[in-house]
């Protein structure tokens, strides 16, 4: 077992941030006039010039290189959902063959990867690739040690030669700033002089699988996909209830120390971590960060995770439904908006019912939510999404909102024109002298809601564990910044802004109601009432991505300049053909699975079995019930065979509809995710009735009680 490292000689003070390019870092190492020059090109007020460029690039090469690093990177994030990057030196050779260690403010600057080489929907083709990476200033470099081999990474953007985005970060900027810049109206209009900025807040809760590496390694399936495509439970599941918060193993709990060094030193600021739900299932969350920095952070955060983990003889595994029959993992998106000055505007204070803007804010989010649901559901559509939603306690794929009961009856009442009697502050009492009375929370947490209010945030718990948090946030915004543009219109035109907000505030919610359920979104009988409702219920992923191109979503996402309908258009290609290919990927694995060691492995065993069976009934003893097994496994097998040359029929003529790619997406999610199911229902049948030693592969028992 590695051993844990010791934070009582180097403390989390000294090591926090320590490998990263941070304002502390900056304000050190860049002359005053350089690091305000930076300041003011970081908040929009002015163009980067190349003078200024140089300067941080000296700065930060210099920096670089004490930390031992020898070669830079721009890294970015292209449409696969990943991040890419591409290695360069800081070596230059002189003349006379000398080497002088150089990073100039271009190099900072800008980067030339191949844009043709990443998925782009047809936005470059091989004979115009030509891409560009641009440093994004609000994200701080980053030392990334491996090892002990150190590299300088430079977050970036990345676009093509027409000025295309082909990554997930500039829409997420581009959002960012058309929420701020509704926002901005919104608050001015409100009597709000002093607010400057106003940023989007996201904390992501990050959940993952870890499993032992020794039987990771034995599983294709998990190698080649990240789930299990078959798979019995083992007699202990999860239905004690007592892996959520229980005691971390000896084991798991030296990984989580190496685990947080490694984030602290970049700077990502992780706070909690806890066993979840599912045995072998944890949980990693960071505090609150600027939604681009939290992006950034995350997609490290989840490298870092699986590197550490590969170092403790782990895998940790971020697929969404590794696992049949116990829970999935999310990334629970908690959201919120802050102006630099301090104010939350979803912080409703002591008297909600008296705090107009927190209750106009609120408002607006649930018409956001009820307006473009479709589209907020879009945000979070993958082939892995697709297997959680729905199940084992995730969020349905239908959009609802949770209030608790306090908030919905200041809505109700000011609907009505009812005075709102307010609550007095409410205490728990244990009836225990050695426990403290303790305040009692504005709401209950609802962890059934896929959008639900949780005292100061909206907590969006659909994402999936594997995604880029770009993509969601990127349409939560656009859809808030919507709907505060049409506050801002009506209240500039107001006479009494007042009155003008109460009548915005009746309206939104008299009109968007609907989209509010405080009860269990688990129940069926939600969907059955969602229907009633008229609430969107887009349960496949080919289906939720067609909202990026309905007419009403482009010109959502084309006013506020979040998108273009070219990249609109070329996104939903990619996501199709993403979604297509892992199914297609999933599916290969299992007629490879199935074809080359299960029905080889369970001929074998049936074999013995039958001779065992002869052996024992010319000795007289009884073999009818041992029999019995030995039909039910050659049915098995014969019906295992036939489905798996089925699905392998089935996987050619997917292929075959590579040219229309909505066509081959829609045949995957109805023809070939059917026939994977009849093959895996027959082969989960077979492991059941298999002698253990006989079975090719380890099963769920070792891959999740075994850490």
């Amino acid at each position: 077992m590695t051993m844990p490292f010791d934070f009582s000689t180097h403390p989390v003070s000294e090591i926090y941030g320590s490998n990263c390019f941070n304002e502390s870092a900056m304000k050190k190492l860049l002359p005053a006039s350089v690091f305000q020059e930076l300041q003011a090109v970081q908040h929009g007020d002015k163009d980067l010039t190349p003078e200024t460029a140089e300067a941080i690039a000296s700065a930060m090469k210099q920096w670089a290189m004490e930390k031992g690093a020898t070669h830079f990177t721009h890294w970015f994030q292209p449409l696969t959902g990943s991040t890419a990057e591409k290695h360069d030196s800081f070596i230059n050779v002189k003349k006379n063959g000398k080497v002088v260690m150089e990073f100039s403010g271009k190099e900072l600057r800008q980067g030339e990867p191949d844009a043709s080489s990443f998925p782009n929907g047809g936005l470059r083709a091989t004979f115009e690739a030509r891409g560009y990476t641009a440093w994004d200033t609000s994200s701080p470099a980053f030392i990334k040690d491996t090892e002990g081999v150190k590299t300088l990474y430079i977050p970036t953007a990345f676009f093509s030669y027409n000025g295309q985005a082909l990554d997930k970060k500039v829409p997420l900027l581009r959002s960012c700033d058309a929420i701020e810049r509704q926002t901005l109206r919104v608050l001015r209009a409100l009597g709000n002089t002093t607010s400057k900025h106003v940023t989007v807040s996201v904390g992501p809760e990050q959940e993952y699988f870890l499993v032992d590496r020794e039987y990771y390694e034995k599983r294709p399936d998990l190698r080649l996909t990240g789930r299990t495509v078959y798979g019995n439970l083992a007699a202990k599941g999860q239905e004690l209830d007592d892996h959520y918060f229980g005691s971390i193993s000896d084991r798991v709990t030296v990984f989580m120390n190496e685990l947080n060094y490694e984030l602290w030193r970049v700077g990502i600021p992780s706070k909690t971590q806890h066993k979840e739900v599912a045995p072998g299932q944890f949980e990693v969350a960071a505090i609150y960060d600027a939604a681009n920095l939290a992006t950034d952070r995350n997609q490290l955060l989840m490298r870092i995770l699986k590197s550490v983990a590969k170092r403790h003889g782990m895998k940790a595994l971020t697929h969404e439904k590794p696992f049949a029959g116990v829970n999935g993992s999310g990334k629970h998106n908690n959201w919120s908006i802050a102006t630099d000055d301090g104010q939350n505007l979803l912080s409703p204070g002591e008297s909600p019912q008296d705090n107009l803007q927190f209750l106009l804010v609120l408002a607006s989010l649930i018409k956001a939510v009820d307006t473009y649901a479709p589209l907020i559901r879009a945000s979070a559509a993958t082939a892995g999404n697709d297997h959680r939603l729905g199940q084992n306690e995730a969020p349905p794929a239908i959009i609802s909102m949770f209030l608790g009961d306090q908030l919905s009856e200041i809505l109700d009442y000011l609907i009505a024109d009812t005075p709102y009697k307010k609550r007095d502050g409410e205490w728990l009492k244990l009836g225990v002298n050695a426990l403290p009375a303790l305040p009692k929370d504005m709401t209950d947490r609802n962890r059934t809601s896929p959008f639900a209010f949780t005292g100061n945030k909206f907590e969006f718990r659909m994402v999936g564990s594997s995604q880029s948090l770009a993509g969601p946030n990127t349409l939560l915004n656009a859809a808030v910044a919507e709907v505060f543009s049409e506050v801002a219109d009506r209240l500039e035109k107001a006479t009494d802004t007042r009155l003008e907000s109460i009548k915005l505030i009746k309206e939104f919610y008299g009109a968007h109601k609907r989209v509010v359920f405080n009860g269990n979104g688990y129940s069926s009988d939600w969907v059955v009432e969602a229907e009633r409702r008229g609430l969107p219920n887009l349960n496949c992923t080919v289906d939720a991505l067609l909202q990026l191109v309905e007419p009403k979503n482009v010109a959502l996402l084309t006013k506020h300049k979040v998108f273009t309908q070219e990249e609109l258009e070329s996104r939903l290609e990619v996501y199709l053909e993403i979604y297509s290919k892992q199914v297609n990927i999933e599916a290969g694995v299992m007629v490879e699975m199935a074809r080359r060691s299960i029905v080889p492995a369970v001929t074998r065993y049936l074999s013995e079995l039958c001779d065992d069976i002869k052996r024992q009934k010319a000795l007289g003893f009884a073999t009818e019930e041992l029999e019995k097994i030995a039909v039910k496994i050659s049915q098995g097998l014969n019906e295992s065979i036939k489905a798996s040359e089925a699905l392998h029929i089935i996987l050619a003529k997917a292929l075959s509809l590579k040219d229309d790619f909505f066509a081959q997406a829609r045949f995957y999610h109805e023809q070939v995710m059917e026939g994977m199911t009849v093959l895996r229902n027959h082969v989960d049948m077979l492991e059941v009735y298999t002698d253990k030693s006989a079975w090719p592969f380890p099963g769920y028992e070792e891959l999740l009680f075994h850490l």
